[in-house]
């Protein structure tokens, strides 16, 4: 890609990507297929390097040039640890177990939940607060952010600069390395 995306786009376009997975596994309920497990897998991972990016570079951003930066996102890292929590139950299950697909659909409601605020809220007020060059360097680095950041839910873990810029490329390095003898992810 010769032409970097400003944040905005990088988000929606993963958005789009995690909605396209959600309706693959909605069209899936009940499956107790390796299928099922990989795709839930995927989502995971991606909604994982997703969120760690949005911590390290959207909301501190939105904290500093948006108003009302600091209560939005302080909203949407809340989100984000609910989001976690499910994600972190829903690693320990198999499409078999009873609790798999209830636990999937929560977490679907959730991220769709926070997908429309971002876009419908968070996304027009950054847009309105920072300049085209400030929205392309934010993209940029969201995206550099996605390569380097953990594949695993980790709760315990900072969401917050410095700690999150800190840890998590070094938890993301193990998270792949564990991917990679696993598996896990692979389609």
């Amino acid at each position: 890609m010769d032409e970097q995306q400003d944040v905005v786009a990088v988000l929606v376009t993963d958005h789009r990507e995690v909605e396209q997975m959600f309706t693959q596994l909605q069209q899936m309920v009940g499956d107790i297929g390796e299928r099922a497990q990989m795709l839930a897998e995927k989502v995971v991972i991606e909604l994982v390097r997703h969120s760690v990016a949005e911590e390290e570079y959207l909301y501190p951003a939105v904290r500093e040039h948006v108003p009302g930066g600091d209560q939005l996102a302080d909203t949407e890292l809340a989100e984000h640890a609910e989001a976690e929590q499910t994600m972190k139950r829903l690693e320990g299950l198999e499409p078999s177990d009873a609790e798999f697909w209830p636990t999937l659909e929560q977490l679907m409601a959730q991220i769709r939940h926070h997908i429309q605020g971002e876009e419908d809220d968070l996304f027009p007020r950054l847009r309105e607060s920072c300049s085209q060059e400030q929205l392309i360097e934010l993209g940029g680095k969201i995206q550099q952010a996605k390569k380097m950041a953990p594949t695993r839910p980790h709760p315990a873990a900072p969401d917050t600069p410095p700690g999150n810029k800190l840890l998590a490329p070094g938890t993301g390095l193990v998270d792949r390395m564990r991917d990679a003898l696993t598996g896990r992810g692979r389609s």
